[in-house]
């Protein structure tokens, strides 16, 4: 696909970026590189090829999400300024 400096300058505007005429030259020509790399990429056969998440096989190293008590109502709320028994009482902002 050509790229003109012209579709570069677009680019560059909608990136509000400013490019002199060299760098508009030098950009059509990478914009124009990478997008016939990507067609050679598009020629390859991978219908029988799985997804590829990650390039390496790795396993997590969080811990499953469940729900669970791990704090005491009692303990939590005796670290607030105040409190009503039961929840945590703040000043009305309305």
């Amino acid at each position: 696909m050509k790229i003109s400096p012209e579709r570069v300058a677009q680019i560059a505007k909608l990136a509000r970026l400013e490019l002199d005429d060299e760098k508009l030259e030098l950009f059509a020509g990478q914009f124009e590189s990478i997008l016939s790399y990507m067609d050679t990429l598009n020629e390859l056969d991978t219908t029988d090829v799985a997804p590829l998440y990650s390039p390496t096989q790795h396993e997590t190293v969080l811990r499953d999400d469940e729900a669970r008590k791990t704090a005491q109502r009692t303990d939590v709320l005796s670290n607030a300024p105040q409190t009503d028994g039961q929840f945590f009482v703040v000043p009305r902002i309305v």
